[in-house]
């Protein structure tokens, strides 16, 4: 049985009105993983993911990868990220 993992990345770069909560969202369905990718109002993009732990590290490896070999829009210039417990509920990944 595979554990279910939460990571929260808040990913700041030019990364709003680029198409980079879709591409994210199509990244994640690949891997598995459920969650959701927000703007935030300073700029950021926000990506809640839960999943096994080598499809959110593989999300982890996509979102900082430089240069992108995914056709990643925008351009990131850092990605944290933040390790949290698993939520019940959380079903598909949608761009909010």
């Amino acid at each position: 049985m595979t554990s279910t993992e939460r990571a929260t990345y808040f990913v700041r770069g030019r990364v709003q009105g680029v198409g980079f909560r879709w591409w994210t969202r199509s990244r994640a369905l690949e891997l598995g993983l459920v969650g959701h990718a927000r703007n935030m109002d300073d700029g950021r993009v926000e990506v809640v993911a839960q999943g096994s732990p080598s499809a959110l590290a593989a999300l982890d490896r996509l979102l900082r990868e430089e240069p992108s070999t995914t056709r990643r829009p925008g351009q990131v210039t850092s990605v944290v990220r933040q390790d949290g417990s698993a939520k019940g509920g959380v079903a598909g990944f949608v761009e909010k």
